[in-house]
Parts: C-alpha cells; structure tokens; sequence
C-alpha cells in the first residue's frame, strides 16, 4: 500500500480528554494569513540575513568578541521582523492563496 495524503488523517479530537485538538481549531481567515505571512517572510529574510552575514569577515580592528556576534543574531532577528511587516505580503500573498486552495 502506497502512503500519500488520501490515506492519512489527521485526529480531530484528543483520544484522553475527548476534546478538539488545538491544531483543529478554527481561526479567522486574518489570523491564518498573518500567521502564514509573518512565518514565510521572517524565515526568508532570517535565512537572506544569515547568509549574508557569513559572507563577512570580522574585522581586524574594533571587533566586539562573542558580545558582538549574540547582538548581531538578534538584530538580524528584528530587522527580518521589520522587513517581513514592510514587504513579504508581495510574496506571501500569492503563496497563501496557493496554500488554501489545496485546503479546501
């Protein structure tokens, strides 16, 4: 027997309590979409930022040690946030829209 998604499913309630599962609960059409868009911009940009950074070298002077490196990973951090709420709806858009046509 082949495994493809026609033969999996997914549980819909929690076998011990006999509740929803939190996967399976229902969230606005916005909040999917933030939510989609805020993960595909920040990991994009994360990476594009990454990237970069190993590009660099330190300098020879004026290096601020290990200090330098762990504020640099959270700047890095900040600006994929600021970037992601300036620009990734151009992208994520488009992605979104395919992700829910294959829900539905």
């Amino acid at each position: 027997m082949q495994i493809n998604a026609a033969n999996l499913t997914m549980p819909t309630r929690d076998p011990a309590a006999g509740a929803p599962l939190k996967s399976q609960a229902k969230h606005s059409p916005g909040e999917t979409k933030k939510a989609f868009t805020d993960f595909v911009g920040q990991t994009m940009f994360g990476q594009t930022l990454a990237s970069m950074r190993k590009t660099v070298e330190k300098p020879a002077y004026f290096h601020g040690g290990r200090a330098e490196e762990v504020f640099q990973g959270q700047l890095d951090q900040i600006l994929s946030e600021k970037l992601t709420d300036a620009s990734a709806e151009s992208f994520a858009g488009p992605m979104y829209d395919m992700f829910m046509l294959q829900r539905s």
